[in-house]
């Protein structure tokens, strides 16, 4: 059984900032792309960040030269650096991993959200 758990989100003033990590546990052979995912109130889920195995990274664009993303293989985890927060960057974030290779199979996991407040 693979699981990813969130950490690091929180309420934060405008312009400030917040690191989330994300790290998966279980019997994983290996991880493919790990992404971060926002989803706030009324609104559908998009995506925020993509890193692949070997670190090139994709942000779209509303977040670009704000946040950063990056990984640690040997720990199965997935960071987001957020920096210059503002307020419609509030959103429950979540972590996505695809594929992840078990012995059991290979799949897409998700974890389950954390969230993150922007507001003075």
């Amino acid at each position: 059984q693979v699981q990813l758990v969130e950490s690091g989100g929180g309420l934060v003033q405008p312009g400030g900032s917040l690191r989330l990590s994300c790290a998966a546990s279980g019997s994983i052979f290996s991880i493919g792309a790990m992404g971060w995912y926002r989803q706030a109130p009324g609104k559908q889920r998009e995506l925020v960040a993509t890193i692949t195995r070997g670190g090139s990274t994709n942000y779209v664009d509303t977040v670009k030269g704000r946040f950063t993303s990056s990984r640690d293989n040997a720990k199965n985890t997935v960071y987001l650096q957020m920096n210059s927060l503002k307020p419609e960057n509030t959103a429950v974030y979540y972590c996505n991993a695809r594929p992840v290779v078990t012995v059991t199979g290979t799949r897409d996991y998700w974890g389950q959200g954390t969230q993150v407040s922007v507001s003075s």
